[in-house]
């Protein structure tokens, strides 16, 4: 007679604990990776938006922060606006190369690769937000933590040019939406820029302008 039916619990109890270390190894196994090109994709479903930001920049040599606030509003593919309302007023409208800012009514247009802080800052914003993953790696070392719920992307430039003005972008948000932007400048100052984006149901429901 063979051994193994005179004791039919042990099988099923060896069976037990075969499916128990099964599901502990299981639960074990690391969740895949949140990776760039799924960041991007989420970031591409907008193709258009607009936010408040309220910014700091903090400079060495003074007490306290410079604090701005205004409007930023983006078109894809390479369409970005960002108006300041206080302070002071004043706009940078980015088309393509093409840069145009405005103050006390005169408009200065050149093309956007002249200047390597505002390279940094509009490719790093602009890339993200339309999910162009070309445009940021064309400029930046990417490295991407957290998941979609909860994202921080660290932007560090790759050309010594732009690398000799800014040392680093730190980008963080929420699925396909930014909420705040921080850059390190090579000489010490730093920016903190908070942003709100205005949902789809808030604008439509807005007054229009006079």
């Amino acid at each position: 007679m063979i051994s193994g039916a005179k004791m039919p619990g042990e099988g099923w109890r060896g069976l037990r604990r075969a499916l128990a270390a099964l599901a502990l190894g299981c639960a074990a196994w690391p969740a895949a990776a949140f990776e760039l090109p799924e960041l991007m994709a989420l970031l591409a479903q907008q193709r258009s938006g607009e936010a408040h930001f309220t910014e700091q920049r903090f400079v060495q040599g003074l007490d306290a922060p410079l604090e701005a606030s205004g409007t930023l509003s983006f078109a894809a593919p390479d369409r970005f606006t960002r108006h300041t309302l206080t302070p002071r007023a004043e706009s940078m409208v980015v088309d393509g190369n093409t840069l145009t800012l405005t103050r006390s009514g005169r408009s200065r247009r050149f093309a956007l690769d002249a200047t390597p802080e505002m390279v940094a800052l509009v490719e790093a914003v602009r890339g993200t937000l339309t999910g162009n993953a070309q445009t940021l790696t064309r400029y930046f070392r990417t490295a991407l933590a957290g998941d979609a719920a909860h994202w921080t992307l660290d932007l560090t430039p790759i050309e010594s040019r732009l690398a000799g003005q800014v040392r680093s972008v730190r980008i963080a948000g929420r699925q396909g939406e930014l909420n705040s932007i921080q850059m390190q400048l090579a000489g010490g100052d730093r920016s903190v820029m908070s942003i709100e984006p205005v949902r789809a149901a808030a604008a439509a429901s807005a007054p229009a302008a006079p």
